[in-house]
């Protein structure tokens, strides 16, 4: 406290998870000036946040260009990085590794019929 009862002026208020969550799970170029802003204010505040965010980005980047040669590096710095909640999901991943990686890597798919199975 200052001199004579002041209190320091209050900092913004931190983002309701569902809007980190969506500023995450956007790509980039999706976020407006202030949400961009936010974000990044965020990043720095929290270095896990920013490991989680960086893993996200880049799990995003695997799936859409179809890189999944680079999955393998990809779980490795989740596990260095100790995210629990990620670590889970690469070890689910580890369940059926060959099926991931060519989901991730070939051009074709089975989801449709898929789609057509379940509706039975």
């Amino acid at each position: 406290m200052r001199a004579g009862g002041n209190l320091p002026a209050p900092g913004p208020a931190p983002p309701k998870t569902r809007q980190l969550v969506g500023w995450i799970m956007r790509h980039p170029t999706a976020l407006n000036a202030e949400d961009e802003q936010g974000l990044k204010h965020a990043l720095a505040a929290c270095p896990e946040l920013n490991a989680l965010h960086r893993h996200v980005q880049a799990f995003a980047e695997i799936m859409t260009k179809r890189r999944g040669q680079d999955l393998h590096a990809w779980v490795n710095g989740v596990r260095a990085d100790d995210l629990p909640s990620l670590a889970a999901f690469a070890t689910g991943l580890d369940k059926d590794w060959k099926a991931v990686t060519a989901g991730l890597t070939l051009h074709w798919s089975s989801g449709a019929v898929e789609g057509i199975v379940n509706k039975l």
